[in-house]
């Protein structure tokens, strides 16, 4: 972990070229905001710094929750040396180096090595293997942090030799706790400057943030380097002052390639199958003040209006495609508003799966039976060999036939009297399945030998 001369210059002064995100970084477990299910008196991370016996760990988290500053507070309070790295700048050449001499170190003075790694998602597969017989060797204890999810990201043979722990992304009165102890804090941060704030303007940092610490304590640096206005003779950080330095802040926790990208997108499916109108608006709003694709949006709009609408609203994939075509011919910023017509339409639709549901129950038996044989009945016999072998023989058609209906084996033998079609009490499929019922009670009637003239 960088010490604090680090901070200071030669005459002791505080280095101002620091950031204060990087001043301000807390020095011991006891400092840090946030991540409780992990710092609880008897957790792990906790034991591993009393007991000298720190595990390989990957930390996974959203940017500015504190993988680093966790990464450090652990090597030296376990002892051991930090060494850090990033994966985006740095290759196997760096980590062999790194590995000698760990090696070296351990050897000559008994001291661990932490090797740290930020984005350790950027290693390919063979980057990552060569960790392997060093962390399992125990020349090195790996701490890896990464943004996006370590199931996809991290190879098996590492997340197995390593322990995955998950940090939330801070709340916003965590990080105002933070943006306050830095503007109170004399050695590191603001409090020589005497800088009073307004709550409000506090709490709008904080928001503004979305949950990254370094994004919050960043704004704050550029809010008390501005021209502030005076209260009693002090800067004061109001909130006019606080909306200029934020103007244009557009940080977002969404990657429309990773992990938040599909967490978001099942919220807004799961909110719209759950009938819940507001949430489905949020979701989409989440998604397109982040700039996801509309027609990604439109075509998960079109797969949900059947799947999960299905034939309880007949106009719902209509609707769907309707909102498709728009969104394709209004382009962004006026598509969203078709996109929350049919967000809207869809959430409040009464819900059936029964078709999509069907379907997978007929795959399972294909799959099981294999391609059955069509009963001769229903196949057509446009030449003379094959109505010798029976094609068609027997055939009744339904319109010769009081109400169009007939008592006929459509399916193959072995599937007879299968079910797969179970239509709902819900919405139009109510009169679906009434008229079903009341086909079948028509073919079990009494008929005559003959069908109608």
């Amino acid at each position: 972990m960088s010490g604090d001369k680090d901070l200071f210059d030669a005459s002791g002064m505080l280095n101002t070229l620091a950031p204060l995100a990087e001043r301000m970084r807390p020095r011991s477990l006891d400092e840090v905001v946030g991540q409780t299910q992990l710092l609880a008196p008897e957790s792990l991370l906790r034991q591993a710094v009393e007991s000298g016996n720190l595990p390989s760990i990957i930390f996974w988290g959203p940017p500015g929750c504190g993988k680093t500053t966790l990464a450090r507070i652990l090597a030296e309070g376990t002892g051991a040396a930090f060494v850090s790295f990033s994966a985006v700048l740095s290759g196997v050449a760096e980590v062999r180096k790194v590995i000698s001499e760990a090696r070296d170190r351990g050897r000559m003075t008994g001291q661990r090595t932490v090797l740290f790694v930020d984005e350790i998602h950027r290693f390919n597969k063979a980057q990552q293997d060569s960790f392997l017989p060093h962390v399992e060797s125990g020349v090195i204890v790996l701490i890896g942090a990464t943004t996006e999810n370590p199931s996809f990201e991290v190879i098996s043979a590492l997340r197995s030799r390593c322990r995955v722990m998950t940090l939330e992304p801070l709340e916003a009165e965590q990080i105002q706790l933070l943006v306050q102890r830095a503007l109170g804090d004399s050695k590191h941060g603001f409090g020589a400057l005497k800088i009073a704030a307004e709550p409000e303007a506090l709490r709008m940092i904080a928001e503004a943030s979305h949950g990254d610490a370094r994004v919050a304590l960043n704004a704050l640096e550029v809010v008390a380097s501005s021209k502030l206005p005076l209260r009693d003779g002090s800067p004061l950080i109001d909130v006019k002052a606080a909306a200029a330095a934020l103007a244009g802040e557009g940080a977002r926790r969404y990657d429309k390639s990773g992990d938040e990208h599909y967490n978001v997108i099942s919220a807004f499916i799961k909110s719209m199958r759950g009938s819940d109108p507001d949430a489905a608006l949020y979701y989409l709003a989440r998604m397109i003040d982040a700039g996801e694709d509309p027609l990604f949006i439109a075509r998960r709009l079109l797969i949900f209006a059947s799947e999960d609408v299905g034939l309880a609203d007949p106009y719902a994939l209509p609707i769907a495609n309707a909102v498709a075509q728009a969104v394709h011919m209004l382009g962004m910023p006026e598509g969203r508003i078709p996109l929350a017509h049919a967000t809207v339409h869809l959430a409040c639709a009464p819900k059936s799966n029964s078709a999509y549901a069907g379907l997978n129950s007929a795959l399972a038996d294909v799959g099981q039976h294999g391609a059955l044989e069509v009963p001769l009945h229903l196949r057509n016999a446009p030449t003379s060999l094959m109505k010798e072998l029976g094609y068609h023989d027997g055939y009744r058609y339904a319109h010769d036939f009081d109400g169009g209906q007939v008592e006929q084996q459509h399916l193959p033998e072995r599937l007879k009297n299968k079910r797969y079609f179970r239509p709902k009490e819900i919405g139009y499929e109510r009169r679906i399945k009434e008229r079903l019922e009341e086909w079948s009670k028509q073919r079990q009637r009494p008929k005559k030998d003959e069908p109608n003239k």
